[in-house]
């Protein structure tokens, strides 16, 4: 199988991610040319892009298609929040998915939208340069209006008033046109899909809340699926940056089935805990990602031949970004009981560890190596947020089951995703980053300077170096050969291993 992909962006877990996924199963990714894609801040070349497309297409060369609408429209995930193209230009480059439909019906659309953020901080590294001023209450003006929204629909119209902010008229009406822009787009993705060119449509929620603007254009998407005849497929969830690895994954379950999967968790109340950066309870946020990858949950009773294990969300809500949040023993012990049952069954294991926002649990994943569990699982995933995490891993263990089914599958492709998660979401984002926030990257999400870039490479690579030496069983070997920093920052990290 020979499956194209217009990635979010060119950070390892949109590019990276998605390619070792497909090698998992055998499969090979093709990927736009280097010079194609966005940079940071910089927009992707739309129009070399495009090219791209047109031309694979007209070769043959792929037989399905996974396009992030982001990166096709607007030039990337960044540049969908900052950049001032019109509706109209957005919606003309959006019309590329129905020309290469008409110019080859055979090939399958799979389409992934987001619905824009609105970061509750004062940070404008990946937002417009007002967000240092006014971030914060732009994101409270989104809840608010969602509330109003709400009060609308219960009251009537004449219940309500114009939410108060301190946020400028025309800070205000850049950042509304700008979401009106990208809300207009995910509409005409949902058209594309009903009308048969996009095969299946993801509208995914970046960084969200329960009340903000995110979630409010979602209930508005929602009542346009729940309209249209084939609105019922759309799939509506938290994530962004896992999406491309997901849907990889779901083009190669589409040539053998559906894989049933079970989701376990050592705590009780676990599952309806509700993730950082996210809108709903766990549970509903494992099931979304499992169905967006091709899968389902299976029924009381039934046999699944893949199950999820889910370490829930601390209640403190902690999060690993700039502080140390502490683990708990019960908690750990509960996760490792389940996923020593898990692998006890013989099932395709993934371990979601959603404890912490921004890394893994440490100690729930220095237990597993010390009971020798670790490196059993299928795929692990404990990056970022918890859509993220569950993404990454539920598609890896995809992609293994039906590589399995095939005949195709790459035992040591699937070996060198797993190790490449631990040494990120463990070794890096909850270890080695967290110890170098403040004395390398100066407390700061932006990037740094190229001799401040220098020395956290050099640490980063013997600090990782060491800790896959103390997983790797007696006989196995693998090196860390590269390490990079792709956004000159700590926030995302590339590593290149290689088996010796």
């Amino acid at each position: 199988m020979r499956i194209a992909l217009v990635p979010l962006d060119e950070r390892p877990v949109n590019v990276d991610l998605p390619r070792q996924v497909a090698a998992i199963a055998g499969a090979e990714l093709l990927l736009p040319p280097a010079e194609a894609m966005p940079v940071f801040r910089r927009p992707a070349d739309v129009a070399a892009l495009h090219g791209w497309l047109r031309g694979l297409v007209a070769a043959g060369g792929a037989s399905r298609l996974v396009a992030c609408v982001d990166t096709l429209v607007h030039g990337g995930i960044i540049p969908a929040r900052i950049t001032s193209d019109s509706t109209t230009t957005a919606l003309e480059r959006l019309d590329l998915l129905r020309e290469l439909k008409d110019a080859s019906p055979e090939l399958r659309i799979t389409a992934a939208s987001l619905i824009m953020r609105a970061s509750d901080s004062y940070s404008p590294v990946e937002e417009p340069e007002y967000w240092s001023s006014y971030g914060r209450e732009l994101h409270a003006l989104g809840g608010a209006l969602h509330r109003a929204f709400e009060t609308d629909v219960r009251e009537g119209e004449a219940a309500a008033r114009p939410p108060a902010t301190e946020v400028p008229a025309e800070v205000r009406s850049d950042f509304e046109r700008r979401r009106l822009r990208n809300h207009t787009v995910n509409l005409a993705a949902l058209a594309l899909h009903e009308e048969g060119t996009v095969e299946t449509l993801t509208l995914t929620a970046d960084d969200t809340a329960p009340y903000s603007a995110g979630s409010a254009e979602q209930v508005w998407l929602r009542h346009w699926a729940r309209a249209l005849p084939r609105g019922g497929e759309v799939l509506m969830y938290p994530g962004a940056d896992e999406v491309g690895a997901v849907l990889v994954a779901r083009a190669l379950a589409a040539g053998v089935g559906v894989p049933v999967w079970r989701i376990d968790c050592g705590e009780p109340d676990g599952l309806d805990r509700v993730p950082n950066f996210e809108n709903a309870p766990l549970r509903d946020s494992l099931r979304r990602q499992i169905v967006a990858s091709g899968g389902r949950v299976a029924e009381p009773g039934e046999t699944a031949e893949l199950v999820v294990v889910a370490h829930a969300p601390d209640p403190a809500r902690g999060d690993y970004f700039a502080a140390r949040p502490a683990s708990d023993p019960a908690a750990t012990d509960a996760t490792v009981s389940a996923v020593r049952a898990a692998l006890g069954e013989g099932r395709i294991v993934a371990l979601a560890d959603v404890r912490f926002s921004n890394g893994g649990d440490p100690e729930l994943v220095d237990r597993l190596a010390e009971e020798g569990l670790l490196l059993r699982l299928s795929s692990y995933g404990g990056w970022n947020t918890a859509g993220n995490s569950i993404g990454g891993a539920v598609a890896q263990a995809t992609a293994l089951w039906a590589g399995r089914a095939l005949g195709t599958a790459d035992e040591s492709a699937l070996r060198e995703a797993l190790l490449t998660r631990i040494l990120d979401d463990r070794a890096y984002q909850s270890g080695t980053r967290l110890a170098m926030h403040e004395a390398e990257f100066g407390g700061r999400i932006g990037p740094v300077d190229a001799a401040s870039q220098e020395a956290a490479i050099a640490r980063i690579t013997r600090e990782l170096r060491e800790y896959l030496a103390g997983i790797l069983p007696a006989g196995e070997a693998w090196e860390l050969t590269e390490v990079t920093l792709p956004w000159q920052r700590s926030f995302e990290v590339g590593l290149t291993l290689q088996q010796r």
